[in-house]
């Protein structure tokens, strides 16, 4: 999942997009409305995570934008602005989910993962395929039964996989949904994640190569 976190608060958009990142999420952070407006342009993010109260460029402008040009990314107000008025005004606007300040940090990552599982083809939250099975919301893996201790990234780059239900993933693709925006785009990540994902699932081998197209399983 790929995730934008606008939030001018640098502490707090650093310790959430920190935290989001513990669940193999792709994280980038904005520190003001120019800047978000920026990185949306660029890239194509699952979920924002969007202070209403951004400077620059107001928080409900980006979510008015976002909403008549009908993007897919999901919008979740994250604000101090927490009144009955203040809430029905930011869904009007566009968002889809809207938590007040403070908020408890289990309840932001669950909603940010039910509105990423809103972008995706209906799938549910356990994917199974070849033996393996793969709970995203705990962010928990097993092959035939045997549990697999892997990484954040080598768990995002399977998860892509198994949304693509035996489709290719190019490794451009990869680098897009598994990586933030600090990810070399000539790097070789994507080849040796997929290594070491390999030796992890174990034999039978099931990640399949497609020579200059991507892989898939």
């Amino acid at each position: 999942m790929r995730v934008l976190v606008a939030e001018d608060e640098r502490v707090l958009a650093d310790l959430v997009a920190m935290g989001l990142r513990q669940y193999a999420m792709a994280v980038d952070v904005a520190y003001d409305g120019h800047s978000a407006q920026e990185h949306l342009a660029v890239n194509d993010y699952d979920v924002l995570v969007l202070d209403r109260d951004l400077p620059g460029t107001h928080g409900d402008q980006i979510c008015r934008e976002l909403a008549h040009a009908g993007a897919r990314t999901r919008i979740l107000m994250l604000t101090a602005a927490g009144s009955l008025t203040d809430r029905v005004t930011g869904l009007r606007l566009g968002a889809d989910d809207y938590l007040p300040k403070p908020f408890e940090y289990e309840e932001l990552v669950a909603r940010v993962q039910a509105l990423g599982r809103r972008t995706q083809p209906a799938l549910p939250p356990v994917l199974e395929r070849d033996g393996i099975v793969l709970d995203t919301a705990h962010r928990q893996a097993h092959r035939h039964g045997r549990y697999l201790q892997l990484s954040r990234k080598e768990f995002a780059v399977l998860d892509v996989l198994m949304r693509a239900r035996g489709a290719t993933v190019s490794a451009e693709e990869l680098l897009q949904r598994a990586w933030d925006e600090n990810a070399d785009p000539f790097t070789n990540a994507v080849r040796v994640t997929i290594s070491r994902l390999r030796a992890k699932l174990g034999d039978p081998p099931v990640i399949e190569t497609l020579p200059g197209v991507g892989y898939r399983i």
